[in-house]
Formats: C-alpha cells, structure tokens, sequence
C-alpha cells in the first residue's frame, strides 16, 4: 500500500540517479513530499502560448503546434553509411522555432518524423538560441497531446485526455517538468486516502475544501479557478498550523511565567513631573497599556512602532523608570555604538539628577544609568558591569557587548531592543537570558522591515502605534535627483546644501562606502558593516555604466576642496576610534559642523535639531527602511527638513522605482508594505533576515493577510476547547512536526 510517507521512489520507479537528483535538488523523499511540489504556473492546452521577447539561452516552456516536419536523408561522414535528420518548424503564439532531430536509422527516423507530424501540439521546453537569423529550440523535450507509442511499444511521450491546463513544475538538473508531471499523476491514481489536517468544522466555517479535492485541483486543473481553491486551501492549512504553533508558544511561556513590575517608588513620577513638553496621547495611550503589561504576571512581548520622531524613546524611557521603580533593571539594546552613545547622552540628559542615584548631589529617588560597549575602556567596562550585577545600575544602555557569556544583572525585568530588525533571534535570546524569570520585552522600529511585518501579522508580537509626532516636527520635503538624465544638476545640491549652511543650519550627506578601493561582495557594497550586522539589502544595480560610488573619505576631500570650500565639513564612519566618532558627534550637534559625511552609521537615534538638509549619493544603493529612516534625521527642530536622492538609476528602472516611491510618501508604514512587496517577508520562522529566502511555502503576508487573520481566529478557538489538539490527530501531527523543527527552535527564541 502507498502512503505519503513511502518513498518517492514507489510512484518514480527504483531510479537512483532521479531520487537522489529530486533529493537534492528539490527536497522531494516521499510521495508526501512529491504531492507538495506544487506547479509554479500553467499553460493552456487549447491555445498556442504567447511569445514575446525572447533572449538567447533562455528556457522555456510552450504548447506549439508543428508547423513543418521535413524528414531528410544524408551520408554521415564518418561511418559512409545513410543517415537521417527530421527537420521541424514549431509554431507559437510568437516567432517560429526550429527543432531538429537525428536518426541512425530509418526505423526511428520514421517513428520520429510520424510523432512529430505537421499539426501535432504539445508541451516543448528548451533551451533557445539563434541560427542564421532564425530562432531554435535546442535539445527540445516534450509533451505530445494524443496518443501513441514507440516502434517497440513504449510510451512515446504522449498523453491520453489532459485537461484544458498543463501543470509547469519547479525542476532541477536532470529532472523535468514532465517527469515530476508523470510521477505526480501516478502518485495520485494510487493513494487512496489524503490525510486531513483542517478538521471538517473549520473547512466548513472558512469554506476551504477537503485535502483530497486539493490535491487534485492543485496537480489536475480544468481552470485556473480550481487552482485558486486549491491553493487557498493550503495557504490556510499552513497559516492554521503556524499559528497553532504561535498560539501554544505563547500559553507556554504564560505558564513560566513573570514577575509584575507594579511601581514601589516615585522615579517615574518625579520624571513625569520634570519633562519639559506635554506628551502626546498617542505617548500616553501606549504608555497605559505598556504598565498594565509589566503589571501582568507573565512576560510582554510588545513592538512600539511609530514614525521616525514620533517619540518611542521618551514611551521606552517612562517603561524602563517604572521597571525600577519595582526594584528590577532595564537593558536597551542598541545596534550601533553611534547608537548607544546617543541613547545614554539623551536620557541621561532627561533624567537629569535622576540619573545620578546614591552620588554626590543625585536625586533620592534616583537610579544610575550604564553604558556598555565592545570599545570601553577595560577599566569603564569593568566598572559598568560591576553596577549591573550589583543592581545599582537601574537602566543599562549597550550594543552587542551586552550579549556577552560574561555580562550579568542582579534583576534584568525589561528589555528594549532598538530597531528590532538589525538584530537576530539569537542575539535578542542571548540577552533575555540572563534574566532570573522571563523578562518583559519591548521591540521598537520607525519602519518596520518585511520581517517585523511578517511577524507582526503572524501575530508574534502585540503592537502598539505611535501614528502622531510630537510639537515641533516640521514637514520634510523629498526630492529624486536623476543624474543619469540631468548629471549637471549635482551642482543644484550643492548649491541648495550652502544656502541651507548660510541661513545658519546644518546639513548630512550619506555616502554608500567608506572608501573608494572598497568591492563589492555579493552583489552590493561593503557598508559599515564593522557595526552594521544586518542592513538592508539593496536591490539589482541598474543597467548601464556608471561613475564609481561614492566614498566618504574620498566625498570630504572633494566637497572641501570644490563646491563646499570655506564650510566646516567633517567625517563619520564605524571604522573612526570610539571616541573620534563620539568628539564628532558632540561637535555636530554642538553646531560646530556645518556639514557631516557620513556613512549610514548617523541613521537611527541622530538627532540634531538644527540640521535641516539630508543629501543621499548613489541613494539607489539603499533599501527603503534605510531611505526613510536616514531622512528622519532633518527637520526634527521645528525647521522644514529637505532630503535629496542623488542617484544615477536610469529612468523605468527597479531601482529608480524605489526612490520615486519614497520620495512620493513620508508614511512609514505605507513604505513599509511596499518594502514587503518587493522583498517578501524574509524567513519567518527563521533566523534570515534580508528577505530573500523564506520557510514558508505558499503563504505571502500582504497577499493572504485575510487568509492569516482568518486562521488565527480558528487557531485561538481549537486551542481554547481543545489545548492538545487531540480531537484532530492530523493536524496535531503537522504542529508537532513544526514545532519539533529548526525553525521552531529560532521562533521560541524570539
């Protein structure tokens, strides 16, 4: 008897070379496996398919009708013996390809020449290329439509009563479309019964159909309706049992449980009482729900979203006091030491004497406030870690160096990961663990990348948004500079650049390298990345030539010497010394540079009221998060902020694309979906961040949003009646399998 779980080898035939190639190549062992190989499109058995714009040495797949069959007769060279060569002609829906065959003799010459008789269609694929002006078909294989078989009785290629769709499969080498097709349709003339993972009940309710009916609809459609059903029934099935998976990670770690960060002291309360601005009610609002989180016996797991300025550090800071004010210690994870310093340099200055606990002059409700990072001072780190394993430091502020085996708390009760997305679920569990109980966890992000998305719809988080910005946030103006139209309108940046210095404010430019004898690996530049673990991946270069990228070390001589001459402009990048980056730092916002090159290090927590003009070279070389992220670095003083997109992107292009689109929105989150759209949702259930590679198999987050929200309403229900799943074997099986996984060990870290 077949089953899913026999080997693929019971409907393939004992082909060692084959199995081992579906193996390999695409992750087929089992028939169970072989039915989940899903057809990446079809073609219409009835129509001829249209073709347009070919490329020589591109592959593909047709339904053609041979147009000319010419058997001709020759004298091979070598042996002097007769020889036979079956010219044909196959027409498209486009430009003609000439296919030929050779013979050895006249028998399979004629068997060939009869098979491929003028008026014969099939299914052709193939490599193409060009032959004195005409196109070809090279090394064709075949699906003839009809039947027949070989001069010795063997199956000729031909197929009885298909439908009015031909399935196209994902191959590898050695393996074709149609020798998956063939496996496929026998695997399911044979299997009697699919097992069933949607109990009937939901099936019903959400009105997807049986296993059974989608397997055949998926392999053997008559329209391409049937293959919507077919695969809407299994993007629910794979969104029911992720989140079952999520649901049951959850209800787990409540069982851990917490412990309730409730107040005792009056630290956030003399902080309330000395800020200096009203908070928004967005601030507040999310600041509520935050308390009664922390005040739960079980762990938060919340992301503070919010535009760029909208004031999630301020809800951050106010979570973090009301964590010591219950005796425990905050941690703030920050993914660049620009970062960090910054972080420590603003609280601190918010805090004021409350930041200055049990010292000299220091408030009696006060706290300390550390700093840790990979580049201290032996004698600094040793003595910031002393204060966190002793308590006395209620906030600790740091970047990877916090991860370390070594780093330890007296009570670590809240975590706050800054930009989310630049850190793996590895390196967020490192810091979670060194918590006595499961501590409270905070996630924040200006422009969620597809990641956070992905796992914000998966409902892996609870989400607070912050959609107001605060008194004094002025509108930002954003405009795409297309040198590969208009290169001498470089000259305008500057010009505007020196207008903006003359008024008395202050300006960035972000350069995509560091320095110009920099390659570029995989496909994109080496950018920071000393400090930069995760960035966004940019997408293709555009086509055509083009000036090297700029560098900053080679963009300040050049400014200096050229169109910003009598300026003060200076350097930043993550390869300077700590403490060069920290002097220039200090001295910007002091107003003591008028122009800062930089590389992206300067494109979270910057902020510097006075600078009003954000100049982006070669800004195709940047994701979207990172565009809008680097621009929300102007205009957060009240002063209307200027961002220009300088790059040599042709017109039409991906990449010009993108900028048009960020230049066309300051919404973040609009931004965010379109990044999604572009990129997908990454891996997750995984540890891959960029996008390209993704674990699950046929759910997209914003095209089946509906799908999974649907899913997640069922999932909460099973698991409110029935936590063990035990009424649905099945489905039990399939969550069990999940959450023995790989993946499954990256989702518990996160």
């Amino acid at each position: 008897m077949i089953t899913l779980d026999s080997p693929v080898t019971t409907v393939l035939g004992d082909k060692a070379t084959k199995r081992k190639r579906l193996a390999e190549g695409l992750g087929i062992e089992t028939v169970g496996d072989l039915l989940r190989h899903f057809p990446r499109r079809y073609v219409k058995t009835g129509e001829l398919t249209h073709v347009a714009d070919l490329q020589p040495g591109e592959m593909i797949t047709v339904v053609g009708e041979i147009a000319v069959s010419d058997l001709r007769t020759y004298r091979d060279k070598r042996t002097g013996r007769p020889a036979y060569r079956l010219e044909t002609v196959l027409q498209t829906d486009g430009p003609r390809l000439r296919m030929t065959f050779f013979a050895k003799n006249q028998g399979t010459a004629s068997w060939q020449a009869k098979r491929l008789s003028k008026g014969r269609r099939g299914v052709f694929g193939g490599q193409v290329s060009t032959f004195r002006g005409e196109w070809q078909l090279t090394n064709p294989h075949m699906v003839l439509f009809g039947a027949g078989s070989g001069e010795d009785g063997e199956d000729d290629g031909m197929v009885d009563n298909f439908g009015d769709l031909y399935p196209i499969y994902p191959q590898t080498k050695g393996i074709e479309s149609w020798d998956i097709q063939r496996a496929v349709t026998f695997a399911r003339s044979v299997i009697d019964d699919v097992p069933e993972v949607v109990p009937e009940e939901i099936r019903d309710e959400y009105d997807v159909v049986d296993a059974r009916t989608a397997v055949d609809l998926i392999h053997a459609p008559d329209t391409f309706a049937q293959v919507e059903v077919g695969r809407r029934r299994y993007r629910f099935e794979e969104a029911l049992v992720t989140q079952l998976v999520l649901g049951r990670r959850r209800a787990f770690l409540r069982t851990l449980g917490a412990q309730a960060r409730v107040g005792g002291g009056g630290l956030l309360a003399a902080f309330d009482e000395r800020l200096p601005f009203v908070l928004t009610d967005g601030q507040r609002a999310v600041g509520e729900v935050i308390e009664a989180d922390l005040a739960q016996p079980h762990p938060m797991n919340r992301l503070l979203q919010g535009e760029v300025g909208s004031g999630k550090t301020v809800v951050a800071l106010r979570a973090m006091l009301r964590v010591v004010d219950s005796g425990g210690q905050a941690a703030l994870l920050a993914p660049t030491e620009v970062l960090a310093q910054q972080h420590f340099r603003s609280m601190t200055a918010m805090l004021g004497d409350l930041a200055a606990g049990g010292m000299l002059g220091g408030a009696a409700d006060g706290t300390t406030v550390a700093l840790l990072t990979g580049s201290m001072p032996k004698a600094a780190r040793a003595d910031a870690m002393s204060r966190m394993v002793t308590g006395e430091a209620g906030i600790v502020i740091g970047t990877h160096a916090l991860l370390e085996e070594k780093v330890m708390f007296a009570d670590l009760g809240l975590v706050v990961v800054d930009e989310q997305h630049r850190f793996g679920v590895e390196q967020r569990a490192a810091l979670t663990d060194k918590a006595g109980w499961p501590p409270h966890v905070l996630v924040m992000t200006a422009t969620p990348i597809p990641r956070t998305v992905a796992m914000t719809v998966f409902g892996d988080l609870e989400v607070s948004t912050l959609s107001e910005l605060p008194a004094g946030r002025a509108p930002i103006q954003t405009n795409v500079v297309p040198l590969a139209e208009h290169p001498g309108w470089i000259e305008r940046v500057w010009v505007r650049v020196r207008e903006e210095v003359e008024k008395g404010h202050q300006a960035y430019v972000v350069c995509p390298r560091i320095t110009g004898d920099e390659q570029e690996e995989g496909g994109r530049d080496v950018i920071d990345m000393m400090e930069e673990e995760f960035v966004d991946t940019p997408l293709a270069r555009p086509a055509g030539e083009r000036p090297p990228l700029n560098a900053v070390t080679e963009a300040v001589e050049r400014l200096r010497s050229g169109p910003l001459a009598g300026l003060r402009v200076e350097m930043l990048h993550g390869r300077m010394p700590p403490d060069d980056k920290d002097r220039v730092m200090r001295s910007f916002a002091a107003g003591e540079i008028d122009v800062l090159v930089s590389t992206t290090v300067i494109e979270v927590g910057v902020d510097v009221a006075n600078a009003t003009t954000m100049v982006l070279l070669d800004a195709d070389r940047f994701g979207i998060s990172q565009l809008h992220q680097m621009r929300g670095r102007v205009g957060r003083g009240g002063l209307p902020g200027l961002c220009l997109l300088v790059s040599h992107a042709e017109a039409l292009s991906p990449a010009r694309d993108r900028l048009d689109a960020v230049a066309a929105t300051t919404d973040g989150f609009e931004l965010s979906r379109l990044d999604l759209d572009q990129r997908r949702e990454g891996d997750v259930l995984g540890a891959s961040q960029s996008g390209f590679r993704s674990s699950l198999t046929m759910l997209r987050v914003l095209r089946d949003e509906d799908t999974i929200v649907a899913a997640r309403e069922a999932a909460s229900r099973l698991l409110e009646r029935d936590p063990e799943l035990t009424g649905s074997p099945e489905l039990a099986r399939a969550v069990a399998e999940l959450e023995q996984s790989r993946q499954s060990d990256f989702m518990e870290k996160a």
